[in-house]
């Protein structure tokens, strides 16, 4: 549908620091079909979804969504790694996954089968399961909540500059209101979901923050826009 070459124009590397979250929703505002985001998507949005992770330093998901989604390694296929390589970068991004319970699973493909070790960012004082420390480094940052911040400090400190969120809702809603979003890539599939599924964003209401739209693309009845934050 796209080329690689017109996607990487399309959602740049940028110069200065950046974070970007990559979301999908229906026409009528839905985040899930059948409590998954994966019944929203289609051929387009899949291209989109695998560029994002190959330009990013750092892919950032939340613990909920790594269960729900059943998170696969983060590992991306020879083209992808070839093209980080010619510029300059590690052949994978880091995984990070977000939890203030640590209830993670060593075991999920995600720990077990990453070829590099993810990071698991907590809040201070949480006690992980056994062998998650085999497979995960952990950081605490934040005493009540995970500190989002800092965990954006540390990863721009290991000169993961260029970060990208996936999910879930509530994590996305904690990065609006800690005024921590740079750009929202938003995919909008051309259905009527209805039922109960809740926003891209859930948590507490803040003031609205004003973004610029930077772009637009279409096929197969989607639409893929691109918000940066307005200066």
């Amino acid at each position: 549908m796209f080329t690689q070459d017109e996607l990487i124009e399309r959602y740049p590397r940028n110069a200065e620091p950046t974070l970007r979250v990559n979301f999908i929703a229906s026409v009528d505002g839905a985040a899930t079909v059948d409590g998954k985001s994966g019944g929203l998507g289609g051929p387009g949005d899949k291209q989109i979804f695998d560029t994002l992770r190959m330009l990013c330093d750092a892919l950032v998901v939340a613990a909920g969504t790594v269960r729900a989604e059943n998170y696969d390694a983060l590992r991306l296929d020879e083209g992808r790694r070839a093209w980080r390589r010619t510029q300059g970068l590690p052949e994978f991004p880091l995984m990070v996954v977000v939890s203030a319970s640590l209830e993670l699973d060593p075991a999920q493909l995600i720990f077990s089968d990453a070829p590099i070790r993810p990071l698991v960012v907590t809040r201070k004082g949480g006690t992980p399961p056994p062998g998650l420390t085999d497979v995960a480094e952990i950081i605490e940052l934040g005493d009540g909540d995970v500190d989002l911040a800092a965990m954006v400090a540390v990863l721009h400190a290991r000169g993961a500059t260029q970060v990208l969120c996936e999910g879930g809702p509530h994590l996305l809603g904690a990065l609006v209101a800690a005024d921590l979003i740079d750009e929202l890539c938003l995919t909008v599939s051309p259905l009527l979901a209805g039922g109960g599924a809740g926003r891209i964003a859930a948590g507490p209401d803040g003031p609205p923050r004003r973004m610029a739209l930077r772009g637009i693309l279409s096929g197969d009845d989607m639409l893929f826009l691109r918000y940066a934050r307005s200066r």
